[in-house]
């Protein structure tokens, strides 16, 4: 009989018709008691069956406060705690409430749950969070900003942490929108960040810290960029404008008529050259992809810029070129032609008349290196660390007179990054200066065409060496 009281209540149940079964329930019992009476009333006394339905009454009554008083009880405890256990008319609204405090206790724990996850989310933000209350006490902060401000407990005035006054005029604006301070903190020295106040209700305001260092970094650097190349380039539009000028307003021979004309064109290349470097280094440094890499033969190569640096120094140079080794690359043609012209024509513009320049190629231990040596007015040790910036130079003024953009060094310095290679400086001022180009195995190619005969020759006492070429006391290295 259980089995099938218990389906026909699950019928019951998913029909709605709950509520019936407890109604008969309680009509049934009740008819017992009024059958019971009515029995003793007949049989016995009427006294007895008026007792009976007295004490049923007061039964019910009692129990019905009791679980009343059960029930209000519950409510005004945790919602983790059972419901108390009632009959009857109550049977529907216990089941209801059970229902319900199920619910709500599956809603409670998600939400539970969800709120676990933002914080662990928000607590993994690079950024500090510091919720101020209507006093600009802390009421909440995550890891970032109890990191950057030596936040710790709640309820403190923020200003206990940041104690900058900038900061302190900031919290003192309220209204219109948020605000943005930029701030050295006592707490991070040497670096700078950005704050920003946010106003979320009438009650509460959001600080957001972040840590801006390299962006301002990067924005000096595009500030500096920018009024280097407005420099570089006003100089040889200056010029030109004033030749122009000249040519338009005087009445000038022929040979006076050329040599402005000369001048201009002179001012014109530098300005060209200026455009086409920035042009390259651009590239250079916006290049994501893979390089188109072919095996580059460097004798011809070089062979055609050493006949390009006679050219140049028009026989003011002794300029020589030596090879000891197999003398191919895997690389990018365009980026190595760029590459060596770069340090060959450096060489040519600081060398003094007289002076002698060697470029030469050595072939050691599944290396390459290629060294370009001369004996010009050579680089002071405080320059080192800079000398590949670009539009750094040692002798702006010798710089300018030479054709220089003051760039090839930035750009040979990112074309060796690029193919894997090291650039090695070593100079002394006025005896010289000797550039190393080292590349790994990986770029070197082993077999050389059938064809290739080298040049010249170069023993191995006499290879090139990345090795300082005068030791002394005032000359310096640097590896870029």
């Amino acid at each position: 009989m259980k089995p099938f009281a218990e389906a026909a209540t699950a019928f019951c149940l998913n029909k709605g018709l709950a509520v019936t079964l407890v109604w008969f329930r309680s009509l049934a019992f009740t008819a017992l008691v009024i059958i019971a009476a009515a029995w003793l009333y007949r049989y016995l006394s009427p006294a007895f069956a008026f007792a009976l339905l007295g004490g049923a009454l007061v039964v019910a009554v009692l129990y019905q406060a009791s679980f009343v008083s059960q029930l209000t009880a519950w409510a005004n405890l945790p919602r983790n705690r059972p419901l108390p256990i009632g009959w009857g008319i109550w049977t529907p609204l216990i089941e209801r409430l059970n229902r319900f405090s199920r619910q709500q206790q599956a809603s409670l724990s998600e939400l539970s749950s969800e709120l676990e996850r933002i914080h662990a989310a928000v607590d993994r933000l690079p950024d500090g969070l510091v919720l101020l209350d209507r006093y600009d006490h802390v009421s909440w902060s995550n890891q970032a900003a109890q990191s950057l401000h030596g936040i710790f407990g709640t309820q403190r005035p923020v200003h206990h942490f940041i104690r900058q006054p900038e900061f302190a005029e900031m919290l003192q604006r309220r209204g219109g929108g948020p605000q943005t301070q930029l701030l050295q903190l006592n707490t991070q020295p040497g670096r700078t960040f950005e704050l920003q106040l946010h106003e979320t209700d009438a009650e509460h305001r959001l600080l957001i810290t972040r840590d801006i260092t390299d962006q301002a970094k990067l924005d000096a650097v595009r500030s500096d960029f920018v009024a280097n190349v407005s420099h570089e380039i006003r100089t040889p539009a200056t010029v030109i404008a004033g030749f122009a000028e000249t040519l338009l307003s005087l009445e000038l021979d022929e040979k006076s008529h050329r040599e402005y004309l000369s001048a201009i064109l002179r001012q014109s290349e530098t300005m060209g050259r200026l455009v086409g470097d920035l042009l390259l280094l651009s590239s250079l440094e916006r290049a994501t992809d893979r390089m188109e890499e072919s095996p580059v033969e460097l004798q011809p190569l070089l062979e055609s810029l050493i006949y390009e640096a006679r050219a140049l120094s028009a026989g003011r140079h002794k300029i020589s070129l030596e090879f000891d080794g197999p003398a191919r690359l895997l690389a990018a043609p365009a980026e190595i032609e760029s590459a060596l012209r770069n340090l060959i024509t450096n060489a040519v513009r600081y060398t003094p008349d007289g002076g002698s320049i060697t470029v030469s190629w050595r072939a050691r231990d599944d290396e390459g290196w290629l060294a370009v040596r001369d004996t010009g007015i050579g680089i002071a040790a405080e320059h080192m660390p800079r000398i590949t910036e670009r539009f750094y130079r040692v002798d702006r003024s010798r710089s300018r007179d030479t054709g220089g953009t003051g760039l090839g060094l930035a750009i040979v310095k990112r074309i060796a990054n690029r193919h894997h290679a090291s650039l090695r400086i070593d100079s002394e001022p006025g005896r010289g200066s000797t550039f190393t180009l080292r590349f790994p195995a990986r770029r070197m190619v082993a077999d050389p065409p059938v064809d290739a005969t080298p040049a010249a020759s170069l023993s191995p006492q006499n290879a090139p060496d990345a090795s300082p070429r005068h030791p002394s006391s005032e000359q310096s290295s640097s590896d870029v």
